[in-house]
């Protein structure tokens, strides 16, 4: 009885210890930050949608480490120190790189920007209050020739965190009216009650290629009401 009791402590203290070896494991205390870029110009996306992947060198047994990135094309992440892959997800509003692995080496806290070619971009934007209505103006410019546009549309929302996700407006632009490299129009008719009783509300704009399950956007901009 006494040699039973004795096994069931030891089992049990050694169960103990390893709990708290594994509670007394430190943190992650690197950050690797920055921004995806084109021409040196951030590219603007949904909030938690398209995503960059690290791998992480020297391990059997690796597994991703999915790094969300938000609405203004910045993201960040804690890490230990050492060798990482970066890959640039194909699921996003710009091209599959040829070479879609960055390889990082992180020694300290680390600012990189991750260059990318999106199918098409939106330049020249500004929002107009006109009455009841919100005039937004834009130039849609391709950048990967085999592109097709899908969709061009000006988005309104009472949160910050505008898309075509979340939104209170919706509004797309003719097609058929869009030229390239040329300003167009888009007017959000006249604003939903829930939004017009309100002091400012959220806007951008987005384009999307039939390549692409994610919109390019331009930055979100707080338009005044009253």
């Amino acid at each position: 009885m006494k040699l039973k009791f004795l096994i069931i402590f030891t089992v049990a203290a050694n169960m103990f210890l390893a709990g708290c070896g594994y509670d007394n494991f430190d943190a992650p205390e690197l950050t690797l930050s920055g921004r995806v870029v084109y021409q040196g110009n951030t590219v603007s996306v949904r909030n938690n949608g398209p995503q960059l992947e690290l791998w992480q060198d020297g391990f059997p047994l690796r597994s991703v480490i999915n790094v969300f990135m938000n609405q203004d094309g910045t993201f960040s992440a804690k890490l230990f120190a050492g060798q990482y892959k970066l890959v640039r997800r194909a699921d996003a509003p710009w091209l599959q790189q040829a070479t879609d692995t960055i390889r990082v080496n992180l020694t300290a806290n680390t600012n990189l920007d991750v260059p990318v070619t999106p199918y098409f971009t939106i330049t020249g934007e500004s929002f107009q209050k006109s009455g009841d209505n919100i005039i937004a103006k834009l130039v849609v410019n391709k950048v990967v020739q085999t592109a097709n546009l899908e969709f061009v549309r000006l988005y309104l929302g009472k949160s910050i965190l505008t898309d075509h996700v979340q939104y209170d407006v919706r509004v797309g632009a003719n097609l058929s009216n869009v030229v390239l490299g040329q300003q167009i129009e888009i007017p959000s008719g006249a604003l939903p009650d829930n939004l017009k009783s309100l002091d400012y509300v959220y806007a951008r704009l987005g384009v999307k290629s039939t390549s692409a399950g994610e919109y390019y956007y331009t930055q979100v901009q707080k338009i005044a009401l009253k």
